[in-house]
């Protein structure tokens, strides 16, 4: 009840703080780190239960990409593209989802298959550059009219507190969908699967179907993310969205908070997003691929040394004490 209470005044107070004239600097802070809490989430509800997948920056990118260009092309509402983008990304997951898990290809070869996926998509926005403005990146067209501050049909809103709360929305909704899989048969199931199997399936679990609904489940989940993302910062490129350095951050921004945990992940967005904040300040972007490379030494030394994350480590911890 007591845990309850807390986590009740905390919610409160994040929704409050906003009201309080923090400036706009931390407003977009928070809802970056609200954002990449969403995301890193919808990868936990997959990884957690022993399926990691390098590749769902290919998931972010198709999202961000699909919502703008079907905008910029044909000026379509990022509703109805994000609707093309969730089914697109659900094809996408199934075709590297099933037949992965039908011939049983699982532990590091499954992530390599991601890992590729995710390069793959890269390489084709990059490739695509006469309609995706390659590496360089591309930005939606303005929807907003000459005094307008918001266009609920196209999704843009020039004031960071209705992102604010959208994002809050969001992140509480992947909350309660990791909570429901949680709790769920799939999980059992899962568990059992990355154990043995064979002897999974001997007692009657569907193998490949189990593992392919919570991968398109988490697919989905990304795919949001990507186009909130492209959405709030009216701007994407590949690396931002796609490749091996987002879905990197993502696994170390799990790993980090506690990928067995419900808020690890969260705990994870706002540890890395406060790390990369204070590399840009710091080095700026004078030294290419400082940030990828840091994220990659930190995730071997957590592996190794708290394999539980931080918010599960403490968690643990504290449950001992009493």
């Amino acid at each position: 009840m007591n845990s309850r209470i807390v986590s009740l005044v905390l919610l409160v107070a994040l929704l409050v703080a906003p009201l309080t004239g923090i400036g706009k600097y931390p407003l977009h802070l928070m809802i970056m780190g609200l954002l990449w809490a969403f995301i890193y989430t919808s990868w936990s509800i997959m990884g957690r239960l022993g399926m990691v997948s390098f590749g769902h920056g290919a998931f972010l990118g198709v999202g961000a990409y699909t919502v703008v260009m079907l905008w910029n092309l044909w000026g379509v509402s990022p509703w109805i593209g994000t609707v093309v983008a969730v089914l697109l990304t659900l094809l996408l997951a199934f075709l590297i989802g099933y037949p992965c898990f039908r011939f049983r290809i699982v532990g590091h070869y499954f992530a390599l298959v991601t890992l590729a996926l995710s390069e793959v998509v890269r390489m084709m926005i990059v490739g695509l550059r006469d309609s995706t403005g390659g590496s360089l990146g591309v930005t939606p067209r303005n929807a907003l009219a000459e005094g307008a501050t918001v266009s609920i049909w196209n999704l843009q809103f020039s004031s960071k507190l209705v992102w604010f709360y959208i994002m809050v929305g969001c992140w509480l909704a992947g909350l309660y969908i990791w909570r429901m899989v949680d709790r769920s048969m799939e999980r059992l199931a899962l568990q059992a699967i990355s154990e043995d199997e064979d002897a999974a399936a001997s007692v009657g679990i569907n193998v490949s179907r189990t593992k392919l609904k919570v991968t398109l489940l988490s697919a989905a989940m990304t795919c949001v993310g990507g186009v909130l993302y492209a959405q709030y910062q009216l701007y994407i490129n590949p690396e931002t969205v796609s490749g091996i350095g987002i879905s990197l951050q993502m696994v170390f921004g799990v790993i980090a908070g506690g990928m067995f945990v419900m808020l690890g992940p969260t705990v994870g967005a706002v540890i890395l997003l406060a790390l990369s904040e204070g590399l840009r300040i710091l080095i700026g972007h004078d030294v290419l691929g400082i940030d990828t490379t840091i994220y990659g030494l930190m995730l071997i030394l957590f592996i190794i040394y708290m394999p539980k994350g931080i918010l599960g480590t403490f968690l643990a911890r504290f449950g001992a004490a009493k």
